[in-house]
This record gives structure tokens, C-alpha cells and sequence, in this order.
């Protein structure tokens, strides 16, 4: 049994849905049978939704068991609140107003029944809604404002509230949700739902395409249902159970709100709230290794009141980073006091805390990969030709990469691994990738979660085997999950 539709009386409109059985609230509430299926949909299609009802406690309950809810208790929670709506619909306004904009009155009411409507003019911007606040049957009441649409309320709509000239196209639409080969049929084995949040817009992803539908076909092998996701997806987080995130991380943006959402509602993380925050800031990565005496090239953390001393400090030429800086953006070398007094003044109207840096020049950097504490692969990553980073970026925005060349972990130096290893323990038990320089001696430039994974590049040496793995380890931290064990590192009070 892969889904069960839940309503609140059998004899109402909604009663049969083909491949699909039809259980009373009263019967999944109390019946022994229905309180161990876990890892099943839940489409909780009952009266009402009102706090502490019988439906209400259909989407709590369903989640407790392990089980799928929709609407999932967040999502019936969220829609009471105004300012979750407008955060979350701030990207629809263009297709809202498009949509809207031949309406004549000032009120405007729209039905959404699985993600579309009784008339197809708004079908694209049903499915984004549908996709932002997933619940089977929705109620969007918008007015206008100054000759601007705007939402008033977004409300979950319970079967007793489908208007009865609605209904014989909400029974169309729910029928047509349910025949899709995902709800039909038995599964063999016990399986987990992931989704693999990607940009397919992003310029520099952290894995191309092949490395993605590699990741799919790994995890799938492990009887996974995998489903690649964007950011319009936020709202149905709680169907899956992992995220894995395949889009370059930053705290102050959606990747990392995907992170804490998905953490809040129970899924593996991968990567998680706690190494997304201390990975993309400089700044305390350099607190960090300095307190735990690793070896990185002379380090100040520099401010306006410190400029000064850091020629003295680190010479020339010196490296100068954002602290949030990643694919060799935000980073510059400065080669004299002005140079450096205009880059530090650039950066400082941005952020009161940069990380200065002594210049280490080596034809390439060492990139570690790291999962569960473990080395997975080890490359080298050349500096662009002509330049003293592994990517240059010229004025007309022409990207220029150094090459990559893997080499089996048990051929690099083993203080190189060793090294990346200790650094990114402190960080966590998650996905990461340690950047090295080595002169003599292993020196850590930065780590990162959300290591860039490409396909015939960081595969080279384990090639299949390296999704695999990574996949292995996604499944083991579900497993533990559903046995009430921590999958990840708890950040401590």
C-alpha cells in the first residue's frame, strides 16, 4: 500500500477513488491496521481542518506514524499565517497580476483542486500555489489594492466545503492525481522518498546534469522514489524523507531555509542547517581552525581598525575574502597598500568582518571529499591558465577553469588527508569538501559543504561507486531516523 485517501464520512460526494482505498477518519484513528503503516501518503481529505477535529488530528497522527500527510500539519499551520504567505508568495506577484489583470471586480476567489482549477487560465498559477502549499483542495481569496492583486487568505478546503457545481471536477482532478503509477500498486520492499533540490538555472552548480541523473539512478537502485526539486517546492518538503541539496548553499537565501525546514519537519538533510552556516562564513571557519591549532596560511580577521597593520602582518601579495565568498568570487589578491585599501573598503561596505590572508602560490590546490567522517575521493585542482585561482572570470563574465585530476586516496599525502579529515570533523558528519595548499607541509584553505560532484570529473577513480556511497549513507541516516536515532550531528547549548 503505497497511499490511503482519509475522509470524514464514506457516504459523502468523495467515497471511491480507484487503485486507491478510502479509510473514515474514526477507522485511522483508532485501528490498530492503520497505525503501522509508515512511509505512506496520507491524503487527508476530511471535513475539516480545524484545530483539534478529526482532521486535524489525521495529518498530526499520520505524521507521528511515519506516514505522509497532505496537508502535513505545517502546511495547515503556515496557511494561518499572513506574513508565511506573503514571504512565500513574493516570486508569484508577476504571474498574479498577469493572471488576474482582465478580472473587473475588486475580489477575486480561486478554487484549486490538485494543483488546478475549473478554468485553465489559471492553470499555471494553480500549480505554483499548489506546489507552495500543498493540500489536495485550496482556497485562495485575493483583492485589489491600488490596481494590484494581492492575497488575503490561502485556506486548505476540506471535502465538506467543495461547492457542489465544483465537485464532479474535483472528483476529475483527484481521480487523475491518484491513478499516477507512484500511488498504484504494492511495493515489494519498504521505500524512502528523497528529494534533490537543484537550480537548473544556476551557472555554477555543484553537480552538472550527468552527476545528477547519476545521483537518481544511485539512489533509485536503492529503491528510493527520487524527485528533483526547486525552490518553488518549499511547501512540500514534508512528503519526502531526505533532502539532498544540489544547489550552491548560503545562509541568507532559500537553500538554507530548505535546510531548517526540512530538519523541523524530520528528513535526513544532507547538506544540514548547522554546516551550511559555519561552511559559508570565512570568518569563523578561521576562529574555528585557529582554536583547534590547524594549519592554514597566516590568517587575520580584519576590520576597519586593524587595516593598518596587515602588510605589516602578511605582506604582499596578501588574499582578501568575503566571508561569505565561494567559486573564487569574492576573493582578490591585492599586491600593495592602495590596492588593498580599495578592495578592504569594497568589502567592508558590505560586512564589518573580512578574512585577510597570506598568498600561498601553488600550481594546484588539494580537494579532499568527505561524507560521514570518511575520504571518499581526493583530486587536484589546477589553477586557470594565466592565473593564480582555479577559476578566472574575465570582464566579459567568460569563465576560465583549471583542470581537475583525481588520484586514489591511498596515493595522496597521507598528511593531506589526515589533515582535511581533522579539519572537517569539526564541522560535522556531513557532505564536504576540504581545499588544501601543500608546501612542505598541509595547510587548510577552506571547507565546504555542498562540495562541487561532477560527472567524469570528482567520479574518476570510484566512478558509479561514488553516488553509491553517497546515496548508501542518505539511506542509513533515514533508517535511523525511522528507528527514533539521531542521523546527525546536534549542535550543542
Amino acid at each position: 500500500m503505497q497511499a490511503i485517501a482519509v475522509v470524514s464520512k464514506k457516504t459523502e460526494w468523495l467515497k471511491a477513488i480507484p487503485g486507491i482505498e478510502v479509510v473514515e477518519a474514526r477507522a485511522y484513528l483508532t485501528e490498530d491496521r492503520y497505525s503501522d503503516l509508515a512511509g505512506i501518503r496520507v491524503f487527508n481529505l476530511c471535513r475539516s481542518y480545524k484545530y483539534q477535529t478529526s482532521g486535524y488530528y489525521v495529518s498530526l497522527l499520520a505524521q507521528a506514524r511515519g506516514a505522509k500527510p497532505l496537508p502535513a500539519v505545517s502546511t495547515i499551520q503556515d496557511l494561518k499565517n499572513q506574513a508565511i504567505i506573503r514571504n512565500y508568495t513574493e516570486e508569484l506577484d508577476e504571474l498574479i497580476q498577469s493572471s488576474l489583470k482582465s478580472l473587473q471586480s475588486d475580489e477575486f476567489t480561486l478554487s484549486i483542486y490538485f494543483g488546478h482549477n475549473m478554468a485553465a487560465k489559471y492553470e499555471k498559477l494553480c500549480g505554483r500555489l499548489f506546489r507552495l502549499f500543498p493540500s489536495p483542495f485550496l482556497r485562495i481569496q485575493f483583492w485589489n489594492k491600488n490596481d494590484r492583486w494581492l492575497i488575503r487568505s490561502i485556506s486548505p478546503v476540506p471535502a465538506g466545503e467543495v461547492p457542489e457545481d465544483h465537485r464532479d471536477f474535483a472528483l476529475q482532478k483527484t481521480v487523475e492525481f491518484f491513478s499516477r503509477k507512484r500511488f498504484q500498486g504494492r511495493r515489494a520492499v519498504p521505500r524512502y522518498d528523497l528529494a534533490i533540490l537543484h537550480n537548473p538555472d544556476e551557472v555554477n552548480p555543484p553537480s552538472d546534469s550527468v552527476a545528477l541523473q547519476r545521483f537518481q539512478k544511485a539512489a533509485e537502485d536503492l529503491k528510493f522514489y527520487v524527485e528533483m526539486i526547486t525552490r518553488e517546492d518549499y511547501g512540500r518538503l514534508s512528503q519526502f524523507d531526505a533532502l539532498f541539496i544540489r544547489e550552491t548553499t548560503a545562509v541568507n537565501h532559500h537553500t538554507y531555509r530548505f535546510a531548517r525546514r526540512a530538519l523541523g519537519e524530520g528528513l535526513v538533510v544532507i547538506d544540514d542547517p548547522l554546516s551550511i552556516l559555519r561552511c559559508t562564513n570565512k570568518v569563523y571557519l578561521a576562529e574555528l581552525l585557529n582554536r583547534y591549532k590547524i594549519l592554514t596560511p597566516r590568517t587575520v580577521i580584519a576590520h576597519r581598525g586593524n587595516l593598518k597593520d596587515l602588510p605589516k602582518e602578511l605582506g604582499f601579495p596578501a588574499i582578501l575574502k568575503q566571508p561569505d565568498s565561494s567559486f573564487s568570487q569574492g576573493v582578490v589578491k591585492v599586491t600593495d597598500p592602495d590596492s588593498l585599501a580599495r578592495a578592504a573598503d569594497e568589502i567592508l561596505n558590505r560586512s564589518d568582518l573580512f578574512i585577510a590572508q597570506e598568498f600561498l602560490p601553488t600550481e594546484f590546490d588539494w580537494r579532499v571529499g568527505i561524507l560521514n567522517r570518511k575520504v571518499l575521493y581526493v583530486c587536484k585542482y589546477f589553477m586557470a591558465r594565466g592565473h593564480w585561482q582555479v577559476m578566472n572570470k574575465d570582464e566579459a563574465g567568460t569563465q576560465d577553469y583549471g583542470d581537475v585530476e583525481c588520484i586514489p586516496v591511498e596515493k595522496a599525502p597521507e598528511e593531506v588527508v589526515r589533515t582535511a579529515l581533522k579539519a572537517a570533523n569539526l564541522i560535522g558528519d556531513g557532505l564536504y569538501g576540504v581545499d588544501l595548499k601543500f608546501q612542505d607541509r598541509a595547510y587548510i584553505i577552506e571547507i565546504n559543504d555542498n562540495p562541487s560532484i561532477d560527472g567524469d570529473c570528482e567520479d574518476e577513480i570510484l566512478g558509479a561507486k561514488l553516488y553509491q556511497i553517497i546515496m548508501e549513507d542518505i539511506l542509513r541516516r533515514v533508517q535511523l531516523r525511522a528507528q527514533g536515532k539521531h542521523s546527525y550531528q546536534m549542535e550543542g547549548w
